[in-house]
């Protein structure tokens, strides 16, 4: 393993990156050697072979992290700023530390905790937390926490440390619950601590103005049955209003919270379940008493108005729509603009569950689509042939559409229903419908899942890279934001930006006052590192 250097810097290594990719490029043995060492990809190839693979710049920057003992660039980088940050200011230092146990949340910034790279800090600086004893909860060192209960009972439900945060929250909000070696003490601390009088219920206000309790630690951030259930058992409220919609992910944690009855009325939880692949959070939730016919309160889900009409509209299984109808869901349900969810179904697409509602809808089942309706579904289902035949017979279409149709262009993107979305296009969709959860074009959706071949259709059939969203950005806003946070993990943003280039994105410039910015047409953005610099004009 290299030795990083004592003074390493962002902008160093960023530089030695590039010139590690050009190398490669151009062929050269010691470029080559190094792939083989320390990149898995590269293990065992010729040097046809990894030509042949076409290494990007993350591939390089990865390998570079690797030799210095790092799991991933990110986690180099991060390691990097924390450490430069000790030479300036341990103050500093130490927050910054804190970040990666924590994330962004704590602080009013959006950034996941990195427990590996605190652990590597927290071993070479073994001082760094002091005796305090706020601290010590994050790594669960129970000698310190024992010590300060002797000293003050009071002290386990009071708030301090540099967060001001209350002992129980500091605990089951620490990342480092996800570290094998560190959860078993973390929760003897937990345990330590309600053996000492801590409030089960204690709760941590963040810069945004969440209240978020330290069950919501446990459930929502840490996805942690046991120590949920530990709470749950000492009292904490399993309707404290955060905790059952972000427990869904974990289906273990959903059961311990409505055993110890949460109630799913008003949480949202069941459209929440409805975002989700797998149908086993929305079953407990009916389980338990969940209405499967919940009327819909906040935007964007009261456009659609049921469970079940949010299902269809999510694209969810027909497992999904079953567990809803066999908990009683009314398959008559409609939207507040008049669409079966016989109907919506298949203008989604959806033909396994439109059969599913057929069966179960009675007297419903004989229901005929209206000829709109048919056209929207053939583009969904990507048939041009009939599309093309209701067209003929109807040549307003797809113009004399509803607003709530002309939204499935975008909803169809967004799922990657890439045949739909050019059938769609092709027979002459308004090419800037809006939809889907934050009001963006099918070419937003696209690039946000890093999705380059439809971008550049779309593109090529009109679409506009300075129309807005509903967030009040365009397109490059949706590559800033989809670039560093990579929602998909096979999108190619790097592509994507170089189309948009290609598509009459002008060349950018460096961003004095922030890193890894770029100001294109007048505002400045944050970039991956590869997005940022074919955006400055690189290839």
């Amino acid at each position: 393993m290299r030795r990083l250097p004592d003074r390493a810097r962002l902008d160093h290594l960023k530089k030695q990156a590039k010139e590690f990719l050009r190398d490669y490029r151009a062929g050269r043995a010691e470029a080559f050697a190094r792939l083989r060492d320390a990149l898995p990809a590269a293990r065992g190839r010729d040097d046809a072979a990894l030509v042949a693979l076409d290494l990007r710049l993350h591939d390089v920057q990865s390998c570079i992290a690797r030799e210095y003992g790092f799991a991933s660039w990110n986690d180099l980088t991060r390691y990097v700023d924390v450490r430069s940050a000790a030479r300036r200011d341990p103050a500093a230092q130490l927050l910054l530390w804190l970040e990666l146990v924590y994330g962004g949340e704590p602080f009013g910034r959006m950034l996941r905790p990195n427990p590996r790279v605190a652990l590597r800090v927290l071993h070479e600086h073994p001082a760094l937390l002091g005796a305090d004893p706020y601290l010590a909860c994050a790594v669960g060192e129970t000698d310190v926490l024992r010590r300060a209960i002797g000293d003050d009972r009071a002290w386990v439900n009071g708030i301090g440390g540099p967060l001001r945060m209350p002992p129980l929250v500091a605990v089951t909000h620490s990342s480092l619950l996800q570290v094998p070696e560190y959860r078993e003490r973390l929760h003897r601390s937990v345990r330590l601590l309600l053996d000492g009088g801590a409030d089960p219920n204690q709760r941590f206000t963040t810069p945004a103005g969440h209240t978020l309790s330290a069950l919501y630690g446990a459930v929502g951030k840490q996805h942690d049955s046991v120590l949920a259930t530990m709470l749950l058992d000492a009292g904490a409220n399993p309707d404290d209003g955060e905790s059952l919609y972000h427990s869904l992910d974990d289906p273990a944690c959903t059961r311990a919270l409505l055993e110890h009855g949460a109630t799913a009325h008003g949480s949202n939880a069941i459209y929440r379940a409805l975002d989700l692949a797998d149908p086993e959070p929305l079953r407990l939730l009916l389980a338990f008493g969940a209405d499967p016919n919940e009327p819909a309160r906040n935007a964007p889900i009261t456009q659609w108005g049921s469970p079940l009409l949010w299902a269809i509209k999510r694209g969810r299984s027909r497992d999904h729509v079953e567990a809803l109808l066999d908990a009683g869901a009314d398959p008559t349900k409609r939207t507040p603009a008049g669409t079966s969810a016989y109907g919506l179904a298949a203008q989604f697409g959806l033909d396994d569950v439109a059969a599913l509602l057929r069966e179960r809808s009675g007297a419903a089942a004989a229901e005929i689509l209206t000829e709109e309706e048919r056209f929207v579904a053939a583009c969904a289902r990507g048939d041009v042939t009939e599309a093309q035949r209701i067209r003929a017979a109807r040549p307003d279409l797809p113009a004399a559409l509803t607003e709530q149709q002309l939204r499935i262009l975008p909803e169809l993107a967004a799922a990657g229903h890439d045949r739909a979305v050019r059938t769609m296009v092709e027979l002459g969709w308004p090419i800037e419908a809006r939809g889907g959860d934050w009001e963006a074009s099918a070419l937003n959706m696209a690039v946000f899942r890093g999705d380059a071949a439809l971008a550049r259709f779309l593109l090529e059939h009109g679409a506009q890279w300075t129309a807005t969203h509903g967030f009040g950005d365009n397109v490059l806003g949706t590559l800033s934001w989809s670039s560093r946070m990579q929602p998909s993990g096979s999108g190619d943003w790097v592509a994507c930006a170089r189309l948009l280039r290609e598509f009459g994105v002008p060349i950018g410039h460096r961003d004095p006052d922030e890193q890894d910015a770029v100001i294109v047409a007048g505002r400045s953005r944050p970039f991956s590192d590869e997005v940022y610099d074919v955006l400055l004009g690189g290839s």
